[in-house]
């Protein structure tokens, strides 16, 4: 039976810090990385794959995004099993997403409701169609956000879907347990990737305060083969996460709208 590993929006930031860190210091017979992004994948791949002498790394082209995406993926699994035979899928890390910045009013319904159908559903879709493959000592990581704690002014239907990220992966996990299938939420604050850029529209090229990925991932990755439900890096951020239970939902949030704004490129469309 071959056992791959998976990884979604693997083209940079935290989910090709996943893949370089899988690739040094784990063992899997094959590990698809996906994302839209086709040069960036490759070059990738190539890069590592050189490195260990073999073809490990198999970039796999693809927009898992929503409904649509998921039955891409589905049917691609499918196909690699008719075609290599029995599949066991050992790692699956739903990493793909994005945020956008400023009040609600004023951005794009369009994006955001393409953010829930790639933070949420995607995430929902991915699990179900992996389920099958998922065998005892399988391990599934979700990409949620320290913003997943409290509801958060600017940044209202992004807190929302990492908010169901979380949830949902806490579940999982108490459903999968018996199975002796881990399930773990990572939930980083700022780290330094490409997520400001996309959020802000190109007005905020970096993250304010951003922290390396290597540590985060490195801390996922231990806590989550350990069967760890949260995985928090920094003190600070867990310190944020166990305040958030202090705080009203209505506070926070109005908080956050009044005094955390962030820099932002305006929509063309609002509609």
């Amino acid at each position: 039976m071959k056992r791959i590993a998976i990884i979604t929006g693997a083209s940079s930031g935290i989910g090709e810090e996943f893949t370089r860190q899988i690739c040094a210091k784990y063992d899997y017979d094959e590990i698809w990385i996906i994302a839209r992004r086709e040069e960036k994948l490759r070059q990738l791949a190539d890069q590592l794959n050189a490195a260990k002498g073999r073809q490990l790394v198999r970039p796999v082209v693809m927009d898992v995004a929503g409904k649509a995406g998921v039955e891409s993926l589905k049917a691609f699994i499918e196909n690699e099993g008719k075609a290599q035979g029995e599949l066991e899928i050992g790692l699956l890390i739903n990493n793909a997403g994005f945020g956008t910045y400023g009040p609600f009013a004023e951005t794009s319904i369009n994006r955001q409701m393409d953010m829930v159908e790639l933070n949420c559903t995607t995430v929902t879709g991915i699990c179900g169609i992996a389920l099958p493959y998922l065998k005892a000592g399988s391990v599934v990581i979700n990409t949620a956000s320290l913003a997943a704690f409290l509801p958060l002014g600017n940044f209202a239907v992004y807190g929302a879907s990492k908010s169901y990220v979380l949830s949902f992966s806490i579940a999982l996990a108490a459903e999968l347990r018996d199975k002796r299938i881990k399930v773990c939420a990572l939930c980083p604050g700022s780290v330094s990737t490409e997520f400001a850029n996309v959020a802000s529209n190109g007005a905020r090229k970096e993250v304010k305060g951003g922290f390396p990925p290597q540590k985060v991932v490195a801390q996922c990755l231990k806590r989550a083969f350990k069967g760890k439900t949260v995985a928090l890096y920094r003190p600070k951020w867990r310190v944020t996460a166990f305040m958030s239970r202090f705080v009203g939902r209505y506070l926070g949030a109005r908080y956050t709208y009044k005094y955390n704004p962030r820099p932002r490129t305006p929509d063309t469309d609002l509609g």
